[in-house]
């Protein structure tokens, strides 16, 4: 059944317009945009058509964003994140299926609110040195990635404590997210998650990603290496509220 027969033109626009700001967000600072988008685009068309069109369009932003900022990727740091993740998603699925999701978005929220709350103010933390924290981060990112789409806020969280500047920090979480994105929608595959409204509203928002991330790229160039810490700092606060604020409705 066809977009045209099924969504309003209105419905359509509000879901543009959260992908336009969701994608601009996430070219500007490299993360952030599911966050964004998934609550909204699913009160707009459902849970059901909300997560694949949201992977597809990480996707699409991963892809459109490396087209240009490739060679900015710490490759080193990628492959040790992606191979330490692909380890820990077993783990995942293990605590998806018998862990209390509410306890670990409690603690997950915590961590990030803490975390960014205490950079804040205290701005000397100490650096990693070593790129063998990358393992540890990035297990806990496929734990966390394949039990509850949470891949993000650890090698966020590693990347700051590298003390990564601006264009290194979106162009290596980019190559990430983007290992991550292709094994989420290989698994909406075999769910039968690809409808075809699912698939003509990812074409629809092509012409929508691309100005975004024109935009946000533009943001992420002028923004200082001390500006951009202290605003993914607040970020991580924002989004550990997120993860708590439900559990509290």
């Amino acid at each position: 059944m066809l977009i045209p027969m099924t969504t309003p033109l209105a419905l359509i626009f509000l879901v543009m317009l959260v992908l336009w700001l969701a994608t601009f967000l996430r070219s500007a600072v490299g993360f952030g945009d599911a966050l964004l988008a998934m609550p909204l685009i699913a009160l707009l068309v459902g849970m059901q058509v909300a997560t694949p069109l949201v992977a597809w369009t990480g996707l699409a932003t991963s892809v459109l964003i490396l087209s240009t900022s490739w060679r900015q990727v710490d490759l080193r740091t990628f492959w040790r994140l992606t191979l330490a993740s692909l380890v820990g998603m077993p783990f995942g699925i293990w605590l998806l299926q018998h862990g209390d999701e509410r306890i670990v978005s409690l603690l997950l929220g915590l961590l990030l609110m803490g975390y960014g709350a205490y950079s804040l103010y205290r701005p000397t933390l100490p650096a990693l040195a070593s790129e063998r924290w990358a393992f540890p981060f990035g297990f806990v990112a496929g734990v966390l990635g394949s039990a509850y789409n949470t891949s993000g806020p650890p090698v966020i969280i590693y990347g700051t404590m590298r003390r990564w500047p601006p264009d290194l920090f979106r162009a290596t979480l980019q190559g990430f997210f983007l290992v991550s994105n292709v094994i989420v929608i290989a698994g909406h595959g075999l769910a039968g998650l690809w409808t075809q409204e699912v698939l003509l509203l990812t074409l629809l928002s092509l012409p929508v990603l691309v100005t975004a991330v024109i935009a946000g790229a533009r943001v992420n160039r002028r923004i200082p290496a001390a500006q951009f810490a202290r605003v993914v700092y607040m970020l991580l606060i924002i989004l550990g509220a997120i993860f708590i604020l439900p559990l509290w409705l």
